[in-house]
């Protein structure tokens, strides 16, 4: 059963509760006012119908019966009672009696006295009510008893009456209640149709469904924090595929990287074993044996450098980053100089909180790819300011640049942009990604800006702290 029914029968079930328990009572208390209005309008007929015979019996001075039946007959034939029947009886016999066929006087369970009367309720066969008063007189030495019944129906009659019309209203107050609730938690209950189809949309695999859900009220809440978790299992999601992605490109490039060199190796094993070779010819195989056994050598130390710095925690130290980059520089400069490369530095002096072997790294891949950016004569600039939390680097080269579209991959691992340059320049694509891990152990950032034929400039901002 759909939760909107299960809202509309409950307010049907309230309203008949409610309306039942309420106009039940209203009929009640209105029956009884109604029932008491006719028993006491009829004990105030008796009331004065005796208090008028005893007075023109003390004006009169009956002495017999039958004087009191006239009296009683003239008060009957002038229309201005509102009994139904009358009966006036001695000890023996029935003095005078009116409309009393199709009615049977019941025997009082009490015998009236002269300072008391009896009151009796009853209903015939019809169907019909009425109530009884019977009383006595005295008339010498003679007893009179005088009953008189009044017809108390339409108290009844009203009362099955508004029975009648509460059956009705109330048909007609069930209807427009199970119409106006079932809309009511219609509307109410839409949003969570809605909420239940982003569930299944999800479950489906559509992460981008949103329900959006826009009202103030615990609905409206729930709806936004469904959207909320919604944005952030898609993130997750994004994030996991990224890292499959990710793990599938590194084991792919990875088994390329080293198929390569171990196919020459393998290559030219088999031709030294296998073949006679002048001295010359056996020479370049081992070469080349060497130089492939290097690169795996490189690979190797590039992925344990990579995987230690993704496993390990940096130890800060008081570091003089001026004195460490123009030491690194002054090391670097007879190598890049004989390649037509100038080295300059413009460093502010000072200290900061850093992992010193770990910034040397950093400093010699990114100056290392600074160089395998020149087909010939080049220059790096580097340059180093102190910050509040640290220090930012910067290494400016005037190579060949790289086309916009590749500087979001430069800290993949095994990425590079020219794969054939790089592979004969030693590159393994492992130097930036090694530089991106050192630069999150410092809680810091690389930026990289480039343009092709002109040139391309890496920023390190790093947040170990400084004295």
């Amino acid at each position: 059963m759909k939760f909107r029914i299960k809202i509309a029968l409950c307010m049907i079930g309230l309203l008949a509760l409610l309306f039942g328990i309420g106009g039940s009572a209203l009929m009640a208390i209105s029956f009884q006012n109604a029932l008491s209005r006719e028993q006491g309008a009829a004990r105030e007929s008796y009331e004065l119908l005796i208090t008028t015979l005893k007075v023109l019996g003390n004006l009169n001075r009956w002495t017999a019966p039958g004087e009191v039946s006239d009296a009683i007959g003239e008060l009957s034939g002038q229309g201005e009672h509102i009994w139904e029947a009358l009966r006036l009886t001695s000890e023996n016999e029935v003095l005078y009696e009116l409309n009393v066929k199709h009615l049977s006087f019941p025997e009082a369970e009490v015998s009236p006295d002269l300072e008391h009367f009896v009151r009796t309720s009853f209903s015939d066969a019809g169907g019909r009510h009425y109530i009884q008063f019977a009383g006595q007189l005295a008339l010498g030495k003679d007893t009179l008893t005088l009953s008189t019944v009044y017809d108390i129906s339409p108290a009844y009659e009203m009362r099955s009456q508004q029975q009648s019309a509460y059956v009705k209203v109330f048909c007609m107050m069930a209807v427009l209640c199970a119409i106006l609730s079932y809309s009511a938690a219609y509307l109410l209950t839409r949003p969570l149709g809605k909420l239940s189809r982003a569930s299944r949309e999800l479950a489906s695999g559509n992460l981008d469904y949103r329900v959006a859900i826009d009202s103030n009220d615990e609905i409206g809440a729930l709806s936004s924090d469904f959207d909320h978790m919604a944005g952030q299992v898609q993130k997750s999601v994004e994030v996991l595929q990224n890292a499959m992605e990710q793990q599938e490109m590194f084991m792919g490039s990875f088994a390329h990287e080293l198929k390569t060199p171990m196919t020459s190796i393998i290559g030219y094993a088999d031709l030294l074993r296998g073949q006679i070779l002048t001295p010359e010819e056996a020479a370049e195989a081992a070469n080349y044996i060497f130089s492939e056994g290097k690169r795996l050598e490189s690979l190797s130390v590039k992925l344990l450098n990579l995987l230690m710095a993704d496993h390990q925690e940096i130890k800060l130290g008081e570091v003089s980053l001026a004195e460490l980059i123009e030491a690194t520089a002054a090391q670097l400069r007879p190598v890049y100089e004989s390649q037509g490369i100038d080295i300059f530095c413009h460093c502010e002096p000072g200290k900061c909180l850093l992992d010193g072997e770990s910034f040397r790294v950093l400093l010699l891949n990114l100056m290392d790819n600074a160089r395998k950016a020149f087909d010939g004569n080049g220059r790096i600039d580097v340059t180093l300011r102190m910050t509040d939390s640290g220090c930012r680097l910067s290494i400016l080269d005037n190579g060949r640049g790289m086309p916009a579209d590749a500087l979001k991959h430069l800290t993949e691992a095994f990425y590079r942009v020219d794969k054939a340059r790089s592979r004969r320049q030693g590159g393994v694509g492992l130097g930036l990604a090694l530089c991106n891990k050192i630069v999150e152990l410092h809680h810091g950032s690389i930026r990289f800006m480039s343009e092709q034929d002109i040139g391309t400039r890496v920023i390190v901002e790093l947040k170990g702290g400084r004295l």
